[in-house]
């Protein structure tokens, strides 16, 4: 097994490392302002629905374009059976999630759909 020391380390490695340095002091850094300019428990209810919502805005945010890339080629959707199981899917992740289901179900009935959806299609012969 080499060891490779810190001057022979490649130069794509050294830059990911300052990216996750980077990346672990601006995190730390939030938290930590947070608490310390928040001392006292937040009274306005606007606020505090909002702050409740980020999240749920945030994860939409990143996880709707993902449904709509993962299952395609280069960003654009190239066949008619994968563009239905990309809707099925979404509608079954919405449908369950207004019913109340945790995310890893909501997650995996969606992602089960898309994949079963697509076996069926494509050896059905649908483009």
């Amino acid at each position: 097994m080499n060891i490779i020391s810190a001057t022979e380390m490649p130069i794509e490695l050294s830059k990911l490392l300052i990216g996750i340095a980077i990346m672990a002091v601006v995190t730390y850094l939030c938290r930590v302002l947070t608490l310390v300019l928040v001392r006292k428990k937040i009274k306005n209810t606007f606020i505090r629905s909002m702050l409740t919502y980020i999240p749920f805005g945030v994860l939409s945010a990143m996880v709707f374009p993902e449904i709509i890339y993962s299952t395609s080629d280069g960003g654009v959707i190239v066949s008619t059976a994968v563009l239905i199981a990309t809707i099925s899917g979404t509608v079954v992740a919405i449908v369950l999630a207004l019913f109340k289901r945790g995310l890893f179900t909501v997650a995996m009935s969606a992602t089960a759909t898309v994949l079963i959806l697509l076996l069926i299609l494509q050896g059905a012969g649908v483009p």
